[in-house]
């Protein structure tokens, strides 16, 4: 065993001469174990939060999107998608088209996105989940029918089942607008309330209206073009490999994006705040570390009479630092070790029985503070503790050991 490390650790579990050194020993210990604490319980409430944006976002949003870099709208019956559309991996494919509109509905107007989609758009997300009012029916025999967001609908008055349909207004495309006569330059259509949904995310629930496909087009003009190809893949599939499968197919021309990318400045944000709290809760690891400096400095005058047998029998001023070099890292150590588990127990505690409420009522989606707790941000939290330790302990003992051990 390594001769330094074996002093150490005796230093560590053994009882001082003075009890106030074992109470500072311990009080380092839990310094760093409660920092620690902190910051994986921090850490793994952000995940929670981005684990819950994920899940409301995967309600509306498919696994892949394809959309065109050129332009608004591209022709999905080429060549192209039709190999894509072969890909084994592919369970549904959907056409989407959308572009703004205004709406009015008994006087009361407000600007909208109008995402038209096609049959199986329903299948293709779990729209149903996010429904709280109405159902997912877009057409029946008689008429169009459309899903708004809890917001717009609202805004405007409307709800599930309202006798009067809404009225949907959109510039046509390649005309100007003849001022004499303003409203032979808008195309016009009307639709019936099917459903309300609510994402909880104020981007679609404050703008989005669904229809038929079919209706979109008539209202922006088109015959056959799509603002976006929207799939879902089989289970068990790799979504980044079917990812690239599909870029390499269509090529610079188009974008294939996964459900991060489609929200890439929603996620980005997210992660920035995760880590500028990761770098806060560091200044406060390093400022509980200083704690084991006040430790090392009472056991090495505890121990004066030992650096002199240690020097009767050998020992050089190198090895004796490195005793207590050791015995900071293993205060480190112990207390990176406690935090993370305390951590992870409390973390699991709070997936189990919610111990920490966000609130009670209808503006809640979720009662507790989410928790999610990722192996990788223990292992980096730990390597952080242990850098920490070792940088704020190098210094000192080499300082405080050309003061005490001569």
């Amino acid at each position: 065993m390594n001769f330094p490390f074996y002093i150490a650790k005796r230093y560590l579990f053994s009882k001082k001469s003075h009890n106030a050194v074992n109470i500072i020993s311990i009080v380092a210990v839990c310094g760093v174990a409660v920092a620690t604490m902190a910051t994986v319980c921090t850490l793994s409430v952000l995940n929670g939060f981005r684990g819950l944006v994920t899940e409301m976002f995967s309600a509306f949003d498919p696994q892949l999107k394809i959309t065109s870099v050129k332009g608004k709208v591209f022709d999905p019956t080429t060549v192209l998608f039709d190999e894509v559309r072969a890909l084994p991996e592919i369970n549904i494919i959907a056409e989407s088209l959308q572009d703004n509109v205004m709406i009015s509905y008994r006087g009361r107007q407000s600007l909208a996105v109008l995402k038209g989609v096609s049959d199986n758009f329903i299948s293709l997300t779990n729209l149903g989940s996010i429904l709280i009012d109405g159902d997912t029916i877009l057409k029946n025999d008689v008429n169009n029918r459309a899903l708004l967001g809890l917001g717009i609908a609202n805004n405007i008055g409307v709800n599930a089942g309202f006798v009067f349909p809404m009225e949907i207004d959109a510039p046509k495309r390649n005309v100007k607008v003849n001022m004499a006569n303003p409203i032979a330059s808008i195309n016009r259509e009307y639709v019936y309330i099917g459903g309300v949904f609510r994402v909880d995310q104020a981007v679609y629930d404050e703008n989005y209206i669904i229809v038929p496909i079919h209706l979109a087009r008539d209202l922006f003009d088109y015959e056959k073009e799509v603002s976006a190809l929207e799939i879902k893949l089989k289970e068990g599939v790799s979504v980044r490999e079917v990812q690239a499968k599909i870029q390499k197919i269509l090529g610079d021309d188009f974008q294939v994006k996964d459900r991060y990318q489609q929200q890439e400045d929603t996620f980005k944000m997210i992660n920035i705040e995760k880590w500028v709290t990761f770098l806060i809760l560091s200044f406060i690891l390093l400022i509980a570390a200083f704690n084991i400096i006040g430790s090392l400095s009472m056991l090495i005058i505890d121990k004066q009479a030992d650096v002199i047998t240690l020097r009767n029998l050998g020992a050089d001023n190198r090895l004796i630092s490195r005793v207590f070099l050791f015995e900071g890292w293993m205060i480190s150590a112990f207390g990176a070790v406690a935090g993370i588990v305390l951590g992870v127990l409390l973390c699991l505690g709070q997936q189990h029985f919610g111990w920490l409420k966000l609130g009670t009522g209808d503006n809640f989606s979720v009662t507790a503070y989410p928790v999610i707790v990722y192996l990788s941000d223990l292992l980096f939290i730990l390597i952080t503790v242990l850098v920490i330790g070792f940088f704020s302990v190098l210094y000192p003992v080499r300082y405080l050991a050309k003061k005490w051990l001569r």
